[in-house]
């Protein structure tokens, strides 16, 4: 069985230099996250903002946390102080929460928004017409916490290759789409964030710039235990 550097390596060696890992750490105990620091890896993503705050508070500080998941509002608290991005911005009160809680740190959160390219109804996200409704509205545009830097999606669990690719190439579309319409003089505008254990290769040739990570760096193992316990003197 790979160790984890084993396998960031060869995950790593994989990728083109534009395309960022970020290795997906949600479940896994705080050993198996140094394991992976050691090994030279700094962005970690999570989809539990109260675990990733946890996580937060007993690994080094140079850590890049990306928070993936769902986000319900009222758990942007804990994280708007060190999030380095949010990848699933699916409404505009969850943009407007984010941007509220960044205010309160003084800080500009980074963000992308979520689109929902896939055939199964579970998963979340935009369509073109809510975001541009989103992207228009007052609200937005009266925002000064909150920078939005490209797009995220998940693409079908399933063993139809095609059908994964298609859908890739249905969010590169969109990104390109939001960037010429509402983004075009704003370089910062730059990130599509998409493929997972299972597809980041696909991901990649449609122009990911981010995959996400978790099972093909960590092994499958389910943990039940998330943090050390505190030691106290």
């Amino acid at each position: 069985m790979s160790s984890i550097a084993e396998n960031l390596k060869r995950i790593a060696d994989s990728l083109p230099e534009r395309v960022r890992l970020v290795a997906v750490s949600k479940t896994k105990p705080v050993e198996a996250i140094e394991e992976a620091y050691n090994a030279g890896q700094r962005v970690f993503g999570e989809n539990r903002a109260q675990e990733m705050a946890e996580k937060y508070e007993v690994l080094p500080k140079d850590i890049e946390w990306h928070l993936i998941g769902h986000l319900q509002t009222n758990k942007v608290k804990y994280v708007a102080g060190f999030v380095a991005m949010i990848h699933g911005v699916e409404s505009l009160k969850l943009l407007e929460t984010i941007n509220k809680e960044a205010k309160k740190h003084d800080r500009v959160i980074p963000c992308l928004l979520q689109f929902h390219v896939a055939q199964e109804e579970t998963k979340f996200g935009l369509n073109m017409e809510e975001a541009a409704a989103l992207l228009e509205s007052e609200s937005y545009a009266n925002m000064k916490n909150v920078r939005i830097e490209g797009v995220m999606g998940m693409a079908t669990n399933t063993d139809n290759l095609a059908q994964v690719r298609e859908e890739f190439r249905h969010l590169h579309k969109i990104f390109e789409e939001l960037k010429q319409r509402y983004f075009a003089d704003k370089p910062g505008f730059k990130e599509l964030s998409m493929g997972m254990s299972g597809d980041y290769g696909i991901a990649v040739e449609e122009g990911s710039t981010m995959v996400r990570v978790g099972s093909s760096i960590f092994g499958a193992r389910q943990y039940l235990c998330n943090l050390k316990p505190k030691i106290i003197n």
